[in-house]
């Protein structure tokens, strides 16, 4: 896949262009269908499928206590983009002075910088430019003078509702990983870099990989067993979440720590993805760090068995 930065960086020459515009957090069952028409379009019209989507959340300049958590970091969310086969995506800078510009003026930029827009694929509710000033209705009378069709679809339903973004956020939060995972259309993966920690768990003989979760959504507080991947390799792993009571911290904060069994290197600055198994139990606080030694040893045999 292509990745672009800006809209004139295209150049598709003489080929038409179809696109696809939208956030895409998590690349759910609904996004794919908006992607899957772009590139039914382009496959029809010989023409190059391009989606078009932002660096962060839009809430995150323009009403940042608003910013929802996210299912995926950028990384994340541009592979699973690619992995439906794309020929490109545009990444926008999502800055205050983007967020300024007008939702017309935005469709004519985007018109001239790709030269020959044959469609224009979104969400039925979708809203764009200064102040969501633009949708639906706005582009298809832009598409009237600017020569392309726009489709507008309807929510992906799953179980009588609709699949979101936000919903798929609830049930993470809530531990439904398989409903999560229907409505992803593939395994939810909990995505982050592995940064240092306090190396307090190879002090007590399980060391662990610490990822850096924030601005994500995120499963409830408690030890699971999970798949870890990493360098293109996957791992069985213990994985707690939540504030480790045991240990005292002064100032207390949740972290992510997954404890890969079988494995000792060194992946600091690697990206991990752990996909959930089961929920082995509940964080707790116990009543001396042997006592949490003693507990982390059969977490992670459980773990083990879990597989």
């Amino acid at each position: 896949m292509n990745l672009i930065h800006h809209a004139a960086d295209l150049n598709p020459g003489t080929r038409k262009v179809c696109v696809a515009i939208g956030v895409f957090d998590g690349v759910h069952l609904g996004h794919q269908q908006v992607i899957r028409q772009t590139m039914s379009d382009a496959m029809q019209h010989d023409a190059l499928s391009v989606v078009v989507t932002f660096d962060r959340h839009p809430n995150a300049v323009v009403a940042p206590e608003r910013t929802p958590a996210l299912i995926y970091p950028l990384g994340k969310k541009l592979s699973v983009i690619e992995s439906l086969g794309v020929n490109t995506t545009y990444l926008i800078e999502f800055t205050k002075d983007f967020s300024e510009i007008g939702a017309e003026k935005f469709v004519r930029d985007l018109a001239r910088d790709f030269k020959n827009i044959q469609s224009i694929c979104v969400g039925s509710n979708f809203t764009f430019g200064h102040k969501r000033g633009g949708n639906v209705e706005l582009l298809r009378a832009l598409g009237k003078g600017l020569s392309f069709q726009v489709h507008g679809l309807a929510s992906v339903a799953l179980d009588g509702q609709a699949v979101s973004s936000t919903r798929v956020r609830e049930v993470i939060r809530a531990g439904n990983f398989d409903i999560a995972n229907q409505m992803l259309g593939r395994p939810y993966a909990l995505c982050g870099r592995v940064v240092k920690g306090d190396g307090i768990g190879r002090k007590i003989g399980f060391a662990t990989a610490n990822l850096d979760v924030a601005g994500l959504a995120l499963p409830p507080m408690g030890v699971y067993a999970a798949r870890a991947q990493v360098l293109e390799n996957t791992y069985r792993a213990a994985v707690n979440i939540g504030y480790r009571p045991t240990l005292g911290s002064p100032v207390p904060k949740l972290q992510v720590e997954a404890h890969l069994l079988d494995f000792n290197e060194n992946i600091y600055s690697e990206t991990l993805e752990l996909t959930f198994v089961k929920k082995l139990r509940d964080e707790q606080k116990f009543a001396s760090t042997t006592e949490l030694q003693e507990q982390i040893g059969k977490d992670v045999e459980a773990a083990r068995n879990s597989f």
